[in-house]
C-alpha cells in the first residue's frame, strides 16, 4: 500500500464537507434540513447540489451519472446517462439538473414485480436517497436511490428499510423520553456485517461450468484434506491472497467503506472481510459495494471471488454476520449493559424487547435468510440451526429470572485469569463465554444475527429486526406511558414478558440432535427449506405487523413472497439443467474413456496370455460399469422428473416438488458421480477436483 488509510478515506465519496465548499450556506442548510426533519428539498437547491456532484465528480474523471438502485434480484442495478448535451449550436455543454437527480424513469418491466404490475406496463420510478452519499466508480456518479413502481410500490430492498428505520425510532423514543432522556432526537439501528468469501484461480473456475452458472460445484468428491487440521482460520495469508486484500481495502476505504478486519476463515480458501458498524442504511451500501468490489478486484489479481453459501460440498460454506444495536444521536448505545446491568433497567428493557421480538416473529427471522444456497448451509453443524434461537448468557439470563421470579439477584463475580507470572498483563475473565452456534447471539453491545448467508443482501434482515424491535417496543410504550410509576412497571413489563418468551432463550450447543428435540418441546419453529418458510411471510399476523408500522403493504409482501419464491425455483432449475448436462456430456464420457482405456489394456494382456480375470484391472472395470450403469439410470429419472415439473400448478406447488423430488435426485446423482471421481484417473477426469479448486491459489 502506497498510501496512508487516511488519505484515501472517503476520497471517491461526495461527503457532506465536500458539498458544503461547493454550494451556498442556504443550499446546505436546505440539505440538512431535508436530511433532518424531512423537508423536501427545493428545485434551485436540487439543481445546485446536482451541479455541485457533477462537477466534483468530472474532477474525478466521471462522464456519466447512475441512478444506483437495490432490486429484489441481483446485487444492485444501474443505467449510466452521460453528462454531455447538444448545445444548439452544434456543439455540447455538460449538464446535471436538479430534476436529473432527485428522479429518474428505468424500465421496471426488467425487474421483477411479484405481479405489481401487467405484463405490458414498463415504467418505474428511481428517486434519490439523500441520506446516502454519492460517489465515484468506473468512470460514473453513482447516486443511491429506491426504485418504486408506476403505482409507488416499493421493488426495492432499500425503501423498506429506511421504513423500518423510521419505525424503530419512533418507538425507541417513546421509550427514552420516560425514562427522562430530552435530548436525544434520534435513534438509529447500527450496523456492521462479517462477510465471508472464497477466493479461486480463474483458470479452475472457468473449467467447471457449475462454478461458472451456479457459483457452488455441482460435484466434486472430498478431498484428501479439507479442513481437518483446523491450519486455516487465522493462519498465515497466503502473498497473492494478501496482495488482493490489500488492493481491495483500498478500493473500499476510497469509497467510504470502513472495511477493518481480515483473515482466514475455517475453510481453505475462505477468508472474511469485516466492517465497522455504521448507521443501517450506510451499511446496506456498504456491503452491496463490498460484494461488487470483491469480485471487481478479485478478476484483477486473476481470481474468482465465490460469495455463494456453499460452494462446495463437506466442507463449511460462507455466511455474513450481521451485528445489530441501536445508537442515539447523543452517542450513546442503548444495548450496552455497563458494569452492572443489574442495575440498568433501560438496558434490560431494550434487551426484553429483543426478546420477545425474536420469539414472536422466529418465522420471519428464518424467512429473511431463505434462499436455494441458504439450504445447504443452515443446520450443517458449521452454521446456525434452521431454529432460531437466543444466546443471552448466563449473567443476563439470571438477571431476568431473578426479576421474573422477584427474587433477589446474586451477581457473578468477574475472576482474574491466571497468565504467565507477572509478565503479561492482568486479565478479567468475562461473567459469560460468547456461544459461537446461536443463530441471534448477544456479543457484549449487540446482537449477531449469524443465519445471513454471503450472497444475501443484508436488507431483509435488518427490515425484520427492526420492524419486530420496533412492534415490542410500541407495546411496551403503550403500557408505560399509562403508568403512574414508570420504574415499578418497567419491573413489571420485563418479569411478565421474559417469562412468556424465555423459550427463545438457549445458552448450549445449537449444533446437538437433543437441542432440535428440547426446541421441538419448547415449540419453536423448525423451517428446514426456503420452500418450508416462504409461505408464512404472507401469514395474517406479518402482514398487520408491517402495516402497523408503515413498512410494507400487503400488496408489497405478496409482491415479495412471489419474488423470492420465483427466485429460488429459478436457481434450483438452473441447478438442475447445469447437473444434466454436465452428467451427460462431461461426467460419463469422461469415465467412459477411462473405462475403455483400462479395456484396451486388458485386451493386451490377453492376447500375449496373461489371465486376466482376477486382474485389479478387471475389477475396476466392473465397479466403472456399475457405477455408470447407475449414474446413467439416475441421470435419466433427474431428466424425466424434471420435465414434470410445469404441470405442478402454482407457484409454491412448483417450489415443494423440486424441493421433494428434484433436489432428492439431484443429491443421489451427485453421490454416484463423487463415487465416480474417486476410480477415474486423475488425468481423465472431466474437469478440476476439490483438490485443484481449494489449491488453486499458490502462496
Amino acid at each position: 500500500m502506497n498510501k496512508n488509510p487516511l488519505e484515501l478515506f472517503a476520497n471517491d465519496v461526495f461527503t457532506d464537507e465536500e458539498m458544503k465548499k461547493r454550494v451556498s450556506d442556504k443550499a446546505y442548510d436546505d440539505y440538512k434540513k431535508t436530511l433532518e426533519d424531512g423537508t423536501p428539498l427545493g428545485l434551485s437547491t436540487a439543481d445546485e447540489v446536482a451541479k455541485a456532484m457533477m462537477d466534483w465528480a468530472m474532477e474525478k474523471g466521471a462522464t456519466h451519472y447512475t441512478h444506483w438502485f437495490q432490486p429484489m434480484t441481483g446485487v444492485t442495478a444501474e443505467k449510466h446517462e452521460a453528462f454531455i448535451e447538444p448545445d444548439g449550436k452544434g456543439g455540447a455543454i455538460t449538464k446535471f439538473s436538479g430534476k436529473a437527480l432527485v428522479k429518474g424513469e428505468p424500465d421496471a418491466s426488467s425487474f421483477p414485480s411479484g405481479g405489481l404490475r401487467s405484463t405490458f406496463e414498463a415504467r418505474g420510478y428511481t428517486a434519490w436517497d439523500p441520506s446516502s452519499k454519492a460517489f465515484v466508480k468506473d468512470g460514473s456518479l453513482y447516486i443511491p436511490t429506491v426504485f418504486c413502481s408506476y403505482g409507488g410500490e416499493s421493488l426495492d430492498k432499500k425503501t423498506p428499510l429506511l421504513k423500518s428505520i423510521d419505525a424503530l425510532n419512533t418507538q425507541t423514543l417513546r421509550i427514552l423520553k420516560l425514562f427522562g432522556e430530552k435530548d436525544v432526537k434520534k435513534v438509529v439501528p447500527t450496523v456492521g456485517a462479517e462477510q465471508e468469501y472464497f477466493l479461486i484461480d480463474k483458470s479452475v473456475y472457468e473449467k467447471r461450468l457449475d462454478l461458472e452458472t451456479c457459483g457452488r460445484t455441482l460435484f466434486g468428491a472430498n478431498p484428501p484434506k479439507g479442513q481437518e487440521l483446523d491450519d486455516h482460520y487465522f493462519g498465515k495469508i497466503k502473498r497473492r491472497v494478501r496482495e488482493y486484500m490489500a488492493d481491495l481495502d483500498e478500493e473500499l476505504w476510497k469509497l467510504g467503506v470502513y472495511a477493518k478486519t481480515k483473515h482466514n476463515e475455517v475453510a481453505p480458501a475462505q477468508h472474511e472481510l469485516a466492517c465497522v458498524y455504521t448507521p443501517a442504511n450506510d451499511a446496506l451500501d456498504h456491503n452491496q459495494i463490498v460484494m461488487s468490489v470483491m469480485k471487481t478486484v478479485a478478476n484483477r489479481h486473476g481470481m474468482v471471488c465465490l460469495l455463494h453459501e456453499k460452494p462446495f460440498d463437506g466442507i463449511n460454506g460462507s455466511g455474513k454476520h450481521n451485528n445489530w444495536s441501536m445508537s442515539t444521536d447523543t452517542g450513546k448505545n442503548l444495548l450496552e449493559p455497563g458494569d452492572h446491568p443489574e442495575n440498568n433497567p433501560e438496558f434490560l428493557l431494550f434487551l426484553t424487547a429483543v426478546i420477545v421480538a425474536v420469539d414472536k416473529y422466529q418465522d420471519l427471522l428464518r424467512i429473511s435468510v431463505a434462499s436455494a444456497g441458504n439450504d445447504h448451509r443452515l443446520g450443517a453443524n458449521e452454521a446456525p440451526p434452521a431454529v432460531v434461537s437466543m444466546f443471552i448468557g448466563e449473567e443476563l439470563e439470571s438477571i431476568l429470572t431473578a426479576i421474573e421470579s422477584g427474587a433477589k439477584y446474586s451477581e457473578i463475580k468477574s475472576e482474574e485469569l491466571k497468565l504467565a507470572g507477572g509478565i503479561i498483563p492482568k486479565i478479567n475473565k468475562d461473567k459469560t463465554d460468547r456461544n459461537r452456534t446461536s443463530p441471534f447471539a448477544f456479543t457484549g453491545n449487540k446482537f449477531e444475527f449469524r443465519m445471513v448467508g454471503s450472497d444475501m443482501s443484508i436488507a431483509c434482515s435488518n427490515i425484520i429486526i427492526n420492524t419486530i424491535v420496533a412492534d415490542a417496543l410500541k407495546d411496551f410504550a403503550d403500557e408505560l406511558e399509562k403508568s403512574s410509576d414508570v420504574l415499578k412497571t418497567v419491573t413489571s413489563i420485563i418479569a411478565k414478558n421474559f417469562k412468556e418468551h424465555k423459550r427463545i432463550v438457549f445458552n448450549g450447543n445449537n449444533y446437538s440432535d437433543e437441542w432440535l428435540e428440547e426446541a421441538a418441546r419448547r415449540g419453536l419453529l423448525n423451517y428446514r427449506t426456503t420452500a418450508d418458510a416462504l409461505p408464512h411471510y404472507i401469514d395474517e399476523k406479518n402482514i398487520e405487523l408491517f402495516a402497523r408500522h408503515n413498512v410494507l403493504s400487503e400488496t408489497e409482501m405478496r409482491s415479495r413472497y412471489e419474488i423470492l419464491l420465483d427466485n429460488y425455483i429459478k436457481k434450483v432449475e438452473v441447478e438442475t439443467k447445469t447437473m444434466i448436462k454436465m452428467s451427460r456430456r462431461e461426467i460419463i464420457p469422461a469415465a467412459v474413456k477411462y473405462s475403455d482405456t483400462l479395456a484396451s489394456g486388458l485386451s493386451a494382456k490377453a492376447a500375449i496370455g496373461i489371465d486376466i480375470t482376477k486382474s485389479a484391472d478387471n475389477r475396476l472395470i466392473g465397479r466403472l460399469d456399475k457405477l455408470l450403469d447407475k449414474l446413467l439410470k439416475e441421470t435419466e429419472k433427474l431428466e424425466n422428473d424434471f420435465k414434470k415439473v410445469g404441470s405442478k400448478g402454482d407457484m409454491l406447488a412448483h417450489a415443494e416438488y423440486l424441493r421433494d423430488v428434484i433436489i432428492p435426485d439431484s443429491e443421489k446423482l451427485r453421490k454416484s458421480a463423487d463415487e465416480l471421481e474417486t476410480l477415474v484417473g486423475k488425468a481423465d477426469w472431466a474437469f478440476p477436483t476439490y483438490e485443484d479448486i481449494l489449491s488453486s491459489v499458490a502462496e
